[in-house]
């Protein structure tokens, strides 16, 4: 019994939770859908936060609920940090004397970190003698961040901590919350309605649509699923796959990633030869040939074979999932191209992707060889 085990019901007003899940206890699960879908209901369910809801949630061999059996542990008996979307941090004290609360008020039998590693991963040094009242947005969520990891937690819970930063705050927060499950080996919930935050971070993928997780698993192989275009939104769908660095071009800017038999050229990232990481490809970002183009501005050109063509009557376009050696890409392209190229399931093509189209803020660099 070593994940993490929810099955909780709870209904407010017309609106009504039934989520039976699991969470790994390793990594980033990240909960993905639209406002409205339950994703913080959820939260508040796993934090003990809503006295109402009926089931059990399970961490480990601890319950922290279970209604058949009268358990119900109160939010500050469950060992958990909760990251709100403001951050929450005591307006009247300094970032220190936030913190020092936290470790203060520590229960329980959480994991247990050195303060120093934690100052040092979320560089919240600097920011001890200032008053929260002085910090910019995203300094206050590595702070809360900083102060729910004090708190001994077994689970940290994070809801939508990056919904009110600007597109570069948030994506310097994504660079330090995507080294806390390494850096710590604390397992993190993580909600959100921007794919972009769940392809960089997620280990694991629940689409939650309705108050229920229509669908989990390993992050990949969910955002390549063309059945849930609709939910995960056309213009920011796509596929991650994952590289290795295999050298760069200095006079030209370029980065060479090997992704199987094949590589792909994008904008100069700065990593050492092999480097391990995951690229996200918007399909609105790949075209499609049935030939090898010749002369073609386009760098990338990689052999692919047709898995799936997914379109809608009455609809312009069509979704294909492509699959390029042992990893899957996914293209958006009009139904009417879908029919003049003959494209089928089973027949091969090449996907067209832009080098510049991988945008350097929606890769996620894995563990670097050697560390």
């Amino acid at each position: 019994m070593s994940d993490i085990a929810v099955d909780v019901t709870a209904v407010r007003g017309s609106f009504r939770l039934e989520v039976k899940t699991e969470f790994s206890q390793s990594g980033a699960t990240v909960v993905l859908g639209p406002s409205g879908a339950g994703k913080t209901t959820l939260l508040r369910a796993i934090a003990g936060l809503d006295r109402g809801v009926q089931g059990r949630v399970r961490v480990g061999s601890d319950y922290w609920l279970d209604s058949e059996r009268g358990i119900f542990l109160p939010p500050h008996r469950r060992a958990l940090g909760y990251v709100f979307q403001d951050g929450r941090l005591f307006s009247h004290l300094t970032v220190r004397g936030n913190l020092d609360f936290a470790e203060r008020r520590a229960r329980g039998k959480g994991l247990q970190f050195e303060r120093s590693q934690i100052l040092a991963v979320l560089a919240v040094e600097k920011l001890l003698d200032q008053p929260a009242t002085t910090l910019s947005g995203g300094e206050i969520q590595r702070v809360a961040i900083a102060r729910a990891l004090l708190s001994r937690p077994q689970l940290l819970l994070m809801d939508e901590p990056l919904s009110a930063l600007d597109i570069a705050r948030r994506a310097e927060a994504l660079a330090y919350i995507e080294q806390l499950p390494e850096e710590f080996g604390i397992p993190i919930i993580y909600v959100t309605h921007a794919i972009e935050e769940a392809a960089r971070l997620a280990k694991a993928l629940a689409v939650m649509v309705e108050g229920k997780i229509i669908a989990s698993g390993p992050a990949q192989a969910i955002l390549a699923r063309l059945d849930l275009a609709r939910y995960l939104g056309h213009f920011e769908a796509g596929a991650i796959i994952e590289g290795v660095v295999r050298g760069e071009d200095r006079a030209y800017g370029l980065t060479r990633v090997d992704i199987g038999t094949s590589t792909l050229e994008v904008p100069i990232l700065g990593l050492t030869m092999g480097s391990q990481l995951r690229l996200r490809i918007r399909a609105r970002d790949v075209a499609i040939a049935i030939t090898r183009p010749d002369h073609l501005s386009i760098r990338n050109v990689i052999p692919v074979t047709i898995e799936e063509i997914a379109g809608e009557a009455g609809s312009a376009f069509a979704e294909l999932r492509l699959l390029a050696a042992h990893q899957v890409l996914r293209a958006r392209i009009t139904r009417r191209s879908v029919e003049d190229l003959g494209l089928k399931p089973g027949g091969a093509a090449y996907a067209l992707i832009k080098s510049i189209a991988v945008d350097r803020q929606l890769i996620a660099e894995g563990r670097r060889k050697g560390k």
